[in-house]
């Protein structure tokens, strides 16, 4: 592919509702544009973007995928994002590299909660915007509601540009209101024909156009309000300005699988897309966290961001990076500014999907990727050393689901480990922890399907197979009541005996294990001994005498005691303060401790009631609530973690996904006598199958 300059670039994420045909649309696109020689089928699994295992088997993406094509001049950067909430991470990284959005729309079932969050995610990054409302062919299609839908949901600045007209349920000419032309697809190519009959519509179209054109120039408003015509390159040239500025989101439609409208839509595209040029560059900071602003242009220093990772255990790692300003070449010397490290760049490469095509450089404003960097992960900025600068991140969801995972096979611990951090390496969505309370490997997610995908990743690419399980919840132990025990530990062999006496009074307190003093007077107990009774009783703080869960808030005061000059040891003197734990705490008045975590949900307004009250029936507390913008509200709640593990589904079912959370331990409570009831019994038959 030819070398293109940043002014003939448009970097185009390609975004909307899992299902509305964004991985087809981009396919035609390939295609028409002689850039793949077959249109492949997301249902056939052969598509350029869906090449993954897993996006075969599902039959829909799961990570952002790139394709470069050429038109008119121009070289399109397709970025194929995921549409299903779980995958979101592979639409931010989409977004993070692009210039304009492309949010796909069904024509059939027209906005949906997938089509809001990328309209968010790309206004939150300053991106144009462009709808393609997509499967027009289908006879329970209506675009012209989903027009309106798009309008009374995203505003005024929506403004149509190819609209279909439809007879006998037939959407098979479609007219360009920037060249005021009609192009029918019945015989498959377009063919001009006459502007068909459309009555009063195709006039209120047209002055919704002219009248969204007038707003982007004072000369063309003057125009306007005379009562003159705009001319075609009027039309184009004022609906450019406004995609540019944000303040007009232009409307397209077809048909990607039967190819209908495409070739205007690619021309739309290239008329109005903001160029890597138009786009302005990027506000960086330097080291000393001053402002640093970077123009696109491939004379300056060289700055990429690493926008996706591709972490494969046998072609290596894969950084994809877009180039800000300057060239990225073998010749280059990058310097990635989180660890401090100089890069080598062996080779650049392009991809059209998983296909890679080495390129002497990649220039600014475009988007290819560099194999085999050794400590540049996601996120990260590549700079000239010259010129040391930190751009912004991706901005990832927050996971929203945890489990644990258990190998089928013992001993494979290290192999589980090992796969998942790699995998948290290519999706930084996925987390991966141990958890040494409860000696648990806790993988954490945006959803099940995220989950699901990574547990099937790790047995395909690592070769290990495992179970997820709802993990444990760290429960504690303490007491209510203050004992005073003996520990005595005497035990007569051959030669030495073990003698060991102490009395110790166990209270409650305030700290997060055990407080340990002594007031021993006249020696009952020499001092030597001390750290060895100290020492027994740390070690049985581990485990409460209820369900086996760590003692915490425990005051044990060594008191009195007896010694033998011959047979105590420091051993003996462990093993009975053990013996007063053990015998001390059951009488001490032990209670089950549960964690608490604080409960931040943000919701549209008409989910309150069902959010608050979800809460109450998971033996939460509600605090209070407060606006979150856009007819969304934050309620405020503390929620007892083991009811917790399955919220995430509530939240997203409840929202249709619009929904989203964070939740972070508080404090220990007394847990309610039937849940604690509970609890002691499980860990007891647990007990009883070890």
């Amino acid at each position: 592919m030819t070398q293109y300059p940043e002014k003939n670039i448009i970097n185009l994420a390609v975004a909307g509702h899992g299902g509305a045909g964004k991985t087809t649309l981009s396919e035609a696109m390939l295609y028409l544009a002689g850039a793949s020689d077959r249109r492949g089928k997301v249902g056939d699994g052969n598509t350029v973007c869906d090449y993954d295992p897993e996006e075969i088997r599902r039959k829909a993406s799961i990570a952002a995928a790139v394709a470069p094509l050429e038109w008119k001049g121009k070289k399109i950067n397709l970025l194929d994002a995921p549409g299903f909430f779980d995958f979101e991470g592979g639409m931010r990284e989409a977004m993070r590299a692009a210039d304009t959005a492309l949010i796909v729309v069904s024509g059939k079932d027209g906005p949906s909660v997938g089509t809001e969050k990328a309209v968010a995610a790309a206004e939150s990054r300053g991106l144009s915007k462009i709808f393609f409302v997509n499967g027009l062919c289908d006879e329970s299609a209506r675009f012209y509601r989903v027009f309106e839908d798009l309008k009374a949901q995203f505003g005024p600045s929506v403004c149509p540009v190819v609209v279909p007209f439809i007879e006998d349920g037939q959407a098979n000419i479609y007219v360009n209101l920037l060249e005021y032309r009609a192009y029918d697809y019945s015989d498959g190519k377009p063919v001009q024909v006459s502007i068909p009959d459309m009555g009063d519509r195709l006039e209120g179209l047209r002055t919704a156009i002219y009248e969204a054109v007038a707003e982007t120039d004072d000369a063309l408003f003057e125009k306007y309000f005379a009562g003159e015509e705009f001319t075609p390159e009027e039309v184009i040239v004022g609906v450019s300005k406004g995609v540019k500025s944000g303040t007009i989101t232009p409307v397209f439609c077809g048909d990607a699988m039967l190819m209908r409208g495409m070739e205007q839509f690619m021309d739309g595209l290239t008329w109005l897309a903001p160029s890597a040029a138009d786009h302005a560059g990027e506000i960086g900071m330097d080291p000393d966290g001053n402002p640093v602003e970077l123009t696109v242009s491939s004379d300056g220093a060289a700055a990429a961001i690493v926008f996706k990772t591709v972490a494969d255990p046998f072609i290596g790692k894969l950084s994809y990076v877009k180039v800000i300003s300057g060239k990225i070449s073998t010749e280059t010397q990058l310097m990635n500014m989180r660890t401090g490290a100089t890069e080598r760049v062996g080779k650049t490469v392009m991809l059209t999907g998983k296909k890679q095509e080495d390129v002497k450089y990649i220039g600014a404003g475009d988007i290819g990727a560099i194999p085999k960097l050794t400590t540049t992960n996601t996120g990260d900025t590549l700079c000239a050393p010259a010129r040391k600068v930190t751009l912004d991140g991706v901005d990832y969801p927050g996971a929203a689901l945890s489990m644990a995972i258990v190998p089928k096979k013992k001993g494979e611990e290290d192999k589980v480990a090992q796969g998942m951090l790699r995998l948290a390496e290519e999706d930084p969505t996925l987390h991966f922890s141990t958890n040494n309370e409860t000696h648990e490997l806790i993988v954490s997610g945006l959803g099940e399907q995220h989950l699901d995908v990574a547990v099937t990743k790790l047995k395909t690419k690592f070769g290990v197979e495992v179970t997820l399980k709802d993990p444990k919840v760290p429960y504690r132990e303490t007491i209510r009541k203050t004992v005073q025990i003996q520990g005595r530990h005497k035990k007569q062999t051959g030669g030495h005996g073990q003698f060991g006496d102490v009395w110790i009074e166990f209270s409650p307190c305030d700290s997060d294990g055990l407080e340990f003093s002594e007031r021993v007077v006249g020696g009952s107990v020499p001092k030597g001994f001390f750290p060895a009774v100290e020492k027994g009783l740390r070690e049985c703080i581990v485990k409460g005498p209820l369900a086996g869960y760590p003692v915490v808030g425990l005051s044990a005061v060594l008191y009195d005691g007896s010694y033998h000059p011959v047979d105590s040891s420091e051993m003996a003197f462990k093993t009975a303060a053990s013996i007063a734990y053990r015998d001390g705490l059951p009488k001490a008045g032990p209670v089950l401790l549960e964690p608490i975590g604080h409960l931040k949900a943000t919701v549209p307004d008409g989910n309150m009631g069902d959010v608050m009250g979800e809460v109450n029936k998971r033996r939460g507390r509600v605090l209070g609530m407060e606006p979150a913008g856009a007819g969304r509200q934050t309620v405020d709640a503390e929620v007892p973690m083991a009811e917790m593990h399955d919220f995430s589904t509530f939240v997203r079912q409840s929202t249709q996904g619009r929904g989203s959370f964070t939740f972070e331990f508080e404090r220990y409570e007394e847990a309610p006598a039937m849940v604690a009831q509970k609890v002691i019994e499980q860990a007891k038959a647990a007990g009883g199958e070890d």
